[in-house]
């Protein structure tokens, strides 16, 4: 067992200030992460990487107690608080923009080969096709999340769901399908 998931045992049995040194031990691959998240989102407002970081540390920290049982389990879950903390980041750009000429954001994606140009207001709509998404398709949704928003790759989201790379492609081309088909009602 490494450091960090030493830290994340002692987070997970409810330890006192395992969280606080769990961040401290994680903080820079928690850089990492938000950096590459923030790469496909230029101009998102106030939100640089530190800011990123802390606002996820704290959302983290009021949880009572970790349920991640692994180090990989826990950047996921990380993965997942930024993006909560991006979208709820755009939502807010988006309302004071209301009204007026909404500034082009680019973003990065990795949907097979090709990039995407994506606002913000497109960023809020491919959520809420994929909450829908959740709600009939569960897997399907989980691996488009973690391909859109998070950026893994096929192998790691085989490894975090527990399936082969060949299920995560069928997955995914059948996800971007069904949401694409989504937005265009």
């Amino acid at each position: 067992m490494d450091e960090i998931e030493q830290q994340l045992a002692r987070a997970v049995a409810g330890e006192a200030g395992a969280q606080d040194q769990l961040f401290a031990g994680c903080y820079d691959e928690l850089r990492l992460l938000a950096r590459s998240r923030l790469r496909r989102l230029p101009g998102a407002g106030e939100l640089d990487t530190l800011s990123l970081v802390h606002e996820t540390y704290l959302r983290l920290v009021p949880a009572p107690r970790l349920r991640a049982l692994h180090r990989r389990g826990f950047f996921m879950y990380a993965s997942r608080v930024m993006r909560s903390v991006i979208l709820d980041t755009l939502r807010e750009l988006a309302a004071q923009r209301r009204g007026g000429d909404l500034e082009r954001v680019t973003m990065t994606t990795r949907l097979g080969n090709e990039l995407a140009e994506v606002t913000p207001e497109q960023v809020l709509d491919i959520d809420a096709a994929l909450q829908a998404l959740a709600r009939d398709e569960p897997r399907l949704a989980k691996v488009a999340e973690m391909r859109f928003f998070a950026g893994h790759t096929e192998t790691e989201v085989a490894e975090a769901l527990g399936v082969t790379e060949r299920t995560v492609r069928r997955d995914w081309t059948k996800a971007s399908l069904l949401l694409r088909a989504m937005l265009a009602t």
